[in-house]
């Protein structure tokens, strides 16, 4: 059983308590730029045990009287159908997505600005789809020189070309689907408008990770390098903390690089800067929700080796290269970690070289750890599946869940015409067809009940899954890896 390491409770009703401090600094009005994933931020779970997936949303939801939302999109990513790697949508879906998402707990979205829009066509017909579905649209473009040029940036010929975002709140989310969006560009325009005008207003940035007040080496914060391996993010003592308080606080690299920047752009539209460093810009009271240290190392080393599995079979689909796998390497060393430090790769290898075909193993709550076989009925994760539920139910090994003439009707719907290549069932197949029987017999019935008991387990394949396979184990809350290789030799793979 995992250890809880995370007070939940402790940590929402901190942070709440400083985003209404940070407000009250600042006049009555914050822009509060939103870093990583207000929904489903899983990597924070899956490396703070009880940190919940919707901690972020949930703590707003408390301001949502005070709170707006406004979402950023780089009109670039739009041109380039930028993907998000997560769920598998376009970032401009992912922002239908993020306004639905925010209606539903109650929350107030008041816009859509299109960052470095430069006429791209395919952000001028984004543009005119959210217009009317009743979205209010802004434009803010490029600035030559940013952010170095600051006499232009921050002028009338620079943010002042921006479009001003009429908000109507005193704390105003700036977030987006993915990095690289322009949310502190976007907070920083705003702030240039605001002061034209008269009106008094704040920035503050609220990031998870990594954590300021736990050490540089932590595996938390290791945890965090590995996940932005692709960004080439590296950890760093704050020396502008540092000068400033003689305290020694954590941030990235790209905040410390560009601080200065930054103090200098505050200086010219406030008249000074209200922070004297990267970390005083944070409102991140994460470090204060730990409650078990050891049960959070342990969980962030997990993740790490975790990380490392995902990049080898980014790579071996072209999407990562080799200097994000040997930094991934070099964080597993100092995290004193090695692939053997996760059990069911080891099941699954064996597994896989005993039958000569893909296997995959699952590490359940408890410890004990059970494998699936491929077959001519089911895949190896459909059988590991169907074998983890049956321990979890105390149903003897050899009885079978769904009856063979039940699976071949199904693969033959499947083969004749659907036109699918492989009659094996995936692992949602196998649950709608494990659910069906289910209503006539009792031992389907008690596996069906032990679904929810899977959470938190570790599974391993021994080749890459399908998309299907992978957005099931997600849903059932397993954590995945696979063994970067195909199962065929084909060049196209769903």
């Amino acid at each position: 059983m995992e250890k809880k390491g995370f007070d939940n409770d402790k940590y929402l009703r901190m942070q709440s308590e400083k985003i209404k401090e940070r407000i009250a600094a600042f006049g009555g009005k914050l822009y509060l730029e939103f870093g990583g994933k207000l929904f489903d931020d899983y990597h924070a779970s899956r490396v703070l045990p009880g940190f919940k997936p919707d901690s972020k949303i949930n703590m707003l939801a408390q301001l949502k009287d005070q709170a707006e939302i406004v979402i950023a999109i780089n009109a670039s990513d739009i041109e380039k159908n930028k993907v998000r790697s997560d769920l598998g949508i376009t970032y401009d879906l992912d922002v239908l997505r993020l306004i639905d998402a925010f209606r539903g707990y109650g929350l107030y979205v008041g816009s859509v600005c299109l960052t470095r829009f430069a006429g791209q066509p395919s952000a001028i017909a984004y543009q005119k789809k959210l217009e009317s579905l009743g979205m209010k649209v802004y434009r803010h473009y490029p600035i030559e020189g940013y952010p170095y040029n600051i006499p232009l940036i921050v002028s009338d010929e620079g943010y002042g070309k921006n479009d001003y975002i009429e908000t109507t709140r005193s704390l105003v989310v700036i977030t987006a689907p993915g990095p690289g969006s322009g949310k502190m560009a976007t907070c920083l325009s705003q702030l240039y408008h605001e002061y034209k005008r008269g009106i008094s207003a704040g920035y503050a940035k609220y990031e998870t990770f990594p954590i300021w007040n736990i050490p540089l080496k932590h595996p938390v914060n290791l945890a965090y390098e590995a996940a932005t391996a692709d960004l080439n993010d590296v950890n760093m003592i704050d020396p502008f903390h540092l000068e400033a308080y003689n305290e020694t606080t954590i941030n990235y690299n790209r905040d410390v690089e560009v601080f200065p920047v930054l103090r200098a752009m505050f200086e010219k539209i406030m008249g000074e800067c209200p922070y004297k460093s990267p970390t005083d810009m944070g409102v991140n009271m994460a470090g204060y929700g730990i409650v078990d240290d050891d049960a959070v190392q342990t969980a962030a080393k997990q993740e790490i080796i975790r990380r490392y599995y995902n990049t080898l079979c980014q790579k071996r689909q072209g999407s990562a290269d080799d200097d994000q796998i040997l930094k991934i390497e070099l964080l597993m060393k100092q995290a004193e970690i090695t692939t053997d430090d996760r059990p069911v790769i080891s099941s699954a290898k064996i597994r896989a070289a005993a039958t000569g075909e893909p296997a995959a193993a699952i590490e359940l709550p408890d410890g004990r750890i059970v494998t699936g076989k491929t077959s001519e009925l089911l895949g190896a994760s459909s059988a590991m599946l169907l074998n983890a539920l049956k321990l979890l139910a105390g149903i003897e090994d050899d009885v079978q869940l769904i009856s063979p003439t039940i699976i071949e009707p199904i693969q033959n719907l499947k083969v004749s015409h659907l036109r699918n290549k492989n009659p094996r069932l995936h692992t949602d197949e196998v649950l709608i067809a494990l659910s069906i029987c289910a209503v006539t017999d009792e031992k389907a019935k008690r596996a069906m009940e032990q679904l929810q008991n899977l959470k938190g387990s570790e599974v391993h394949s021994s080749v890459i899954l399908s998309q299907v396979d992978k957005n099931v184990l997600r849903k059932l809350g397993v954590n995945l890896t696979c063994e970067p290789e195909y199962q065929g030799q084909k060049l196209f793979h769903r």
